[in-house]
């Protein structure tokens, strides 16, 4: 693996901790409440695993990536 390897899985780390920050919250301080709509909101339960789907395939990407041999 090459520099440009480590700087594509760097990004792909930084996607998956973006989806998972995403997902996380949506707690309550009271434990006698609950509040449904910001537990199960479109962030948390359908775009924040896409993102992290998308890391992971993109750090699938940086680790088979090859750069062309420059001549």
């Amino acid at each position: 693996m090459g520099r440009k390897n480590y700087i594509l899985l760097g990004i792909g780390l930084v996607i998956l901790l973006v989806g998972y920050l995403m997902m996380s919250g949506g707690g309550s301080p009271d434990p006698n409440v609950f509040n449904g709509d910001e537990l199960f909101s479109f962030r948390r339960i359908t775009l924040a695993p896409m993102v992290v789907l998308a890391g992971y395939i993109f750090i699938g990407f940086a680790i088979m990536y090859k750069p062309k041999a420059e001549k």
